[in-house]
């Protein structure tokens, strides 16, 4: 080996020896190593105490007096959750370049650039997900639930952030963007009112119908159990030209008032003929004249 070689590795072993024996190095490396290892413990403790806080919070709204849905709430509450998580991970990433003596501008410059070029061509898709959110923030409707979406009405089969499905009563499936959920009918949330209108000849004794009806209201909440409250009769609700009609109203659980009308309706007709009651039912008139009386008989059959 030449003499300038033996020089040149002398030189490089003399200042690796003084950039290993450099204090002012060794302090810098480990301030910046304690630096990033505070602010990863910092930003994970704010993330469990976050979530911590929010399930705590959503725990009690489930178990108040106000019975929240709890697959809502759970939903929510995981929602909230992650969002927390990636804000506070993005802002200890930019922290710990920060700390690295990385020029974040730049980089926060471009990313802001990115983010406003994707919010411009994803525009419908940023407007499903917020408007995905405050659905489920704001409690606007729940799966399971009977809700009528514009033209569309069914069961909510799915909610998600960008698009919400409902099941028709016929089975067909209808699929929106959240974006264009603007007016829902949630028909879920309180109680439901069944209607029976009851159709009495213009033969019966009205009063008499009347007792006979409520007598039969009495007993019959004791029969279904999605019954709130003892039906009402409300009286005559409308004179045909062949008939008069009696309305019944029963307040019932939600969306159960279709079989409890149903039921009720069934029942009454049964009640109403062993009392001897008569439906009305369509007559037909013969009018015959004969050829020496020119007064018609006439002769109505049933």
């Amino acid at each position: 080996m030449s003499a300038k070689a033996m020089a040149d590795v002398e030189q490089a072993a003399e200042q690796g020896k003084k950039l290993l024996l450099d204090e002012e190095m060794w302090l810098s490396i480990g301030f910046v190593g304690l630096k990033v290892v505070l602010i990863v413990l910092l930003a994970a403790i704010v993330v469990r105490v976050a979530k911590v806080l929010i399930r705590k919070t959503f725990a009690v709204r489930i178990k108040g007096p106000l019975k929240y849905n709890e697959r809502r709430q759970q939903t929510m509450s995981k929602l909230l959750e992650n969002v927390i998580a990636y804000v506070v991970y993005f802002m200890a990433i930019i922290a710990v370049l920060s700390a690295f003596t990385i020029d974040i501008t730049g980089l926060i410059a471009g990313a802001g650039v990115l983010g406003l070029a994707i919010g411009f061509g994803a525009q419908n898709l940023v407007r499903d997900i917020i408007t995905g959110f405050f659905i489920i923030f704001e409690d606007q409707f729940s799966v399971g639930d009977y809700v009528r979406i514009g033209q569309a009405e069914g069961t909510v089969e799915e909610i998600g952030l960008r698009t919400t499905k409902v099941k028709g009563f016929t089975g067909e499936l209808f699929i929106f963007p959240n974006g264009n959920v603007t007016d829902v009918v949630n028909f879920s949330i309180h109680n439901s009112i069944a209607v029976v209108d009851i159709n009495i000849s213009y033969e019966s004794d009205m009063a008499k119908v009347e007792q006979l009806i409520q007598e039969f209201l009495e007993d019959i909440q004791d029969k279904y159990e999605q019954i709130i409250k003892p039906p009402e009769l409300l009286g005559v609700q409308n004179l045909t030209t062949t008939e008069v009609v009696m309305r019944i109203i029963a307040e019932t659980l939600p969306m159960q008032h279709f079989a409890v009308s149903r039921g009720l309706r069934r029942d009454l007709k049964e009640y109403l003929d062993k009392q001897g009651v008569e439906i009305p039912y369509p007559r037909m008139v013969m009018v015959q004249r004969s050829p020496e009386d020119t007064n018609p008989s006439v002769i109505a059959k049933k």
